[in-house]
């Protein structure tokens, strides 16, 4: 197994309004061990999203490199990217992305489906997956007919159908209830994955401060991040 799962070197991003330059990232270097559980907090507008979407693949840095499972993902053209981040990466955003006209045990199955995966056994991982998020019950309701923390369940569990590396979280709980958040963050707690590691982006200092491991973007820098939460 390898030691690092995830690395970002030297990695900037800047933005041009007009005539003025934004540089929203300025050299970030991190590194992400299998298994770990990483909070990245900071105030609105501090480039958390924007680092997550680089960690992704999602956004291309303005200079530097980001690694995922050994393999350089920054000078991949979009298709070979597409394909390497849906093996190694999974994904769960504030607002869940679920479409509408699926039901969960579909939802879930459809990365598996993308990667090559057959409907049968696509499915079959589906429902293992919902039963071990709580909801073997749900698996024919499609979104309208679940909570907010269902859906972001149902997010979780079809992040982890191609038994990702990593799991990117962007304020996976900014959208919910304080009850639906803490079933959530207790599923979490609960999960035993193999090696996935998950990196969670959030304001809420409470909630980092359940993770093993934070970090605060802060003035462009991924700052080590030791402030007490009571």
């Amino acid at each position: 197994m390898v030691d690092t799962i995830l690395t970002c070197t030297d990695l900037c991003k800047v933005f041009q309004d007009g005539d003025r330059r934004i540089d929203v990232l300025s050299g970030i270097n991190f590194s992400l061990k299998p298994s770990e559980r990483v909070a990245i907090i900071g105030q609105s507008g501090s480039g958390k999203t924007t680092l997550l979407n680089l960690l992704g693949g999602l956004d291309n840095p303005t200079a530097g490199e980001v690694s995922v499972a050994g393999r350089s993902i920054t000078d991949l053209n979009d298709a070979e990217r597409s394909r390497w981040r849906n093996q190694q990466l999974g994904f769960v955003f504030q607002f869940h992305h679920l479409l509408p006209e699926f039901t969960a045990v579909e939802a879930v199955a459809m990365p598996a489906r993308i990667a090559g995966v057959s409907k049968g056994d696509s499915i079959d991982r589906a429902t293992f997956l919902l039963e071990q998020v709580g909801l073997g019950a749900r698996l024919v309701h499609r979104p309208a007919q679940l909570s907010g923390g269902e859906r972001q369940r149902v997010a979780i569990a079809r992040a982890l159908i191609n038994s990702p590396s990593c799991v990117l979280m962007d304020e996976p709980t900014g959208n919910l209830d304080p009850e639906s958040a803490t079933q959530v963050l207790r599923l979490m707690d609960s999960l035993e994955w193999g090696h996935t590691a998950f990196v969670m982006v959030t304001h809420d200092q409470a909630i980092a401060a359940k993770m093993q491991r934070r970090l605060q973007m802060k003035g462009g820098k991924l700052l080590e991040w030791d402030h007490d939460v009571s």
